[in-house]
């Protein structure tokens, strides 16, 4: 009993702070990853994030022997997990950002994923979503969209470019399904190195038919690329996985609501995007929304 106990006080410290943790580095990869595009085809971009990281954790999968249990059928369902939660999540993002979408527009797009979870999560996942929670999801989407519209029109970027975060949405909501559905789970480790692996391969096909496999002699292109590979991929997507196993779609996805106004206010901050009385009421309400989907859940546990 006591050691049940210490995991629950545990627990009550350290979900919380990887809920901090995960909304700050998901937000980074926004950022930092407008940074990258800036000087350097996407796709160039792209490829140096991930060949050092899929490299590090195939080392890590080695020398722990984790690998030795990996069964076909966990392959074969990670293998598609990884296709649209990473490699189709990522190349939308970049193609957003890189075709003039503003970061804080790309985030909050990205962001009304929850609802859709929240929709969905019923009749594919069997899983019941409380009234309350219904509330907090529709507050935080009225939130998202009063940003979207103190952003929308800021940046020269194309009406269809709109669709790039749109798909990116879509891609990732597919890989939380798909994911919750396999009757063949996979350890964090295990996950993230299959998605890096898959999409590492996916990316240099491209590059190597595009011409942008060749990273330039840049310092700083090496730093944003180590950054891109620890931060928004690994520690991100390392959180996002554990989070879902431990707290809920519902709760994840919620926690979502947050990286739209983080990275906003970023954006803000250091390129100049639109940040007005409009993006400050929709902050409220998607932080009101999170805080009702949390508490509704909480109550729920």
């Amino acid at each position: 009993m006591g050691g049940e106990a210490v995991r629950r006080r545990l627990r009550v410290v350290i979900v919380p702070i990887a809920a901090i943790a995960f909304v700050l580095s998901w937000s980074s990869g926004f950022i930092v990853g407008k940074i990258g595009v800036a000087e350097e085809p996407m796709l160039t971009v792209l490829i140096w994030r991930f060949i050092p990281l899929a490299t590090g954790l195939v080392l890590v999968l080695v020398l722990s022997g984790r690998w030795r249990g990996i069964t076909r059928a966990q392959l074969r369902s990670q293998l598609v997990i990884g296709l649209f939660g990473q490699f189709g999540y990522v190349v939308f993002v970049y193609a957003s950002v890189a075709s003039g979408v503003s970061t804080g527009t790309t985030a909050l797009i990205d962001a009304v994923q929850p609802l859709v979870i929240a929709a969905l999560a019923g009749p594919l996942l069997h899983v019941r979503v409380p009234g309350a929670q219904w509330l907090g999801l529709g507050v935080g989407s009225v939130g998202v969209f009063l940003v979207v519209q103190s952003q929308f029109g800021s940046s020269g970027a194309s009406p269809v470019s709109y669709l790039f975060p749109l798909l990116a949405m879509l891609s990732l909501i597919t890989a939380t399904i798909l994911e919750r559905r396999t009757p063949h789970p996979s350890s964090v480790l295990v996950t993230l190195t299959i998605h890096a692996v898959a999409t590492t391969v996916l990316l240099a096909v491209l590059a190597l038919l595009t011409g942008a496999i060749v990273p330039p002699g840049d310092p700083a292109f090496w730093w944003t690329s180590l950054f891109l590979a620890l931060v928004p991929t690994l520690a991100a997507y390392g959180l996002y996985w554990w989070l879902l196993r431990r707290v809920g779609v519902t709760v994840v996805n919620a926690l979502l609501f947050l990286v739209a106004p983080t990275t906003a206010l970023a954006g803000a901050l250091l390129f100049g995007e639109p940040f007005t009385w409009l993006t400050t009421a929709g902050f409220a309400l998607s932080a009101a929304g999170v805080a009702a989907v949390l508490l509704s859940d909480a109550r729920g546990r």
